[in-house]
């Protein structure tokens, strides 16, 4: 408890005082709140960069993560490895070696230009050079990554009584009926349980921007966890990035709490039907 708590009441303290390294600590109230809010306009363009990455990257992963599990959920002799080789990705996705991999796929001379070529569609697309197309690299990186998010789908889906299936096949359902009658509203407490899971996990990326991107072009691809590690290390501000470490967390904090509250009106748990 002491290795969690005092770090995080240090850090507390310090987003109240000008802070670096070689010097101690020198307390100025609000100020650098009072700077991240009114003077500091790359704070704002990271933050919304970083909101951009979740609010796509999120959905697409859960829905692809969906998509697999309910294509593994039947049981088959090879279901086994191929939910490890879908799990993979979440395991490694995240690292430095994947990162540089993943920059090497998408560059100007990459392999999606090369496929480009072979099958006759433009080829020259600086990907990583373009403000347009930059983001949606470390998007699709994030997509990739969705194999806890499936293994968790797929115990899920394992839970739903297969009599509910039986029954609606006797009424003469389709699947698709199946599917939004019976499998969705009994899979929305995994659903919501992927959704705030995923939702953190999206607002303290790092890996994808620092070494893929390194935040261009423009600061397109900055993103906040990046920004909060430049203040800190680069630009020597440790009161300063701590202040942004703490506005994160009471900004997923109200995110957490608003899901909470709305899970009444789109969540289904059982107990309660």
């Amino acid at each position: 408890m002491v290795f969690l708590f005092y770090p995080m009441v240090m850090s507390l303290a310090y987003s109240f005082t000008r802070y670096n390294i070689l010097k101690s600590p020198v307390f100025i109230g609000l100020d650098n709140y009072i700077t991240m809010f009114t003077e500091d306009d790359l704070f704002w363009k990271v933050l919304m960069v970083t909101v951009k990455y979740v609010v796509f990257g999120v959905p697409l992963r859960l829905l692809m993560a969906l998509i697999v599990a309910m294509l593994l959920v039947k049981n088959t002799k090879l279901s086994g490895f191929y939910r490890a080789v879908y799990y993979l990705p979440s395991i490694i996705g995240s690292s430095v070696a994947v990162a540089i991999l993943w920059k090497r796929i998408w560059a100007s001379d990459g392999v999606i230009n090369a496929l480009l070529a072979l099958i006759g569609l433009p080829s020259k697309t600086v990907w990583l050079g373009k403000e347009e197309t930059a983001i949606w690299v470390l998007i699709i990186l994030a997509v990739w990554q969705f194999g806890s998010s499936m293994l968790i789908f797929l115990s899920g889906l394992k839970q739903v009584p297969v009599s509910l299936y039986e029954a609606a096949t006797v009424d003469g359902a389709s699947g698709i009926t199946k599917f939004f009658k019976i499998t969705l509203p009994m899979l929305t407490p995994t659903i919501f349980f992927n959704l705030i899971n995923q939702l953190i996990s999206g607002f303290m990326a790092f890996t994808q921007s620092y070494i893929i991107t390194e935040g261009k072009p423009k600061n397109s691809t900055l993103f906040y966890a990046v920004y909060m590690y430049q203040n800190a290390f680069t630009n020597e501000k440790l009161g300063y990035s701590c202040a942004m470490a703490w506005f994160m967390v009471a900004f997923i904090g109200l995110l957490t709490f608003i899901l909470f509250k709305s899970q009444k009106y789109w969540v289904y748990y059982e107990s309660e039907g």
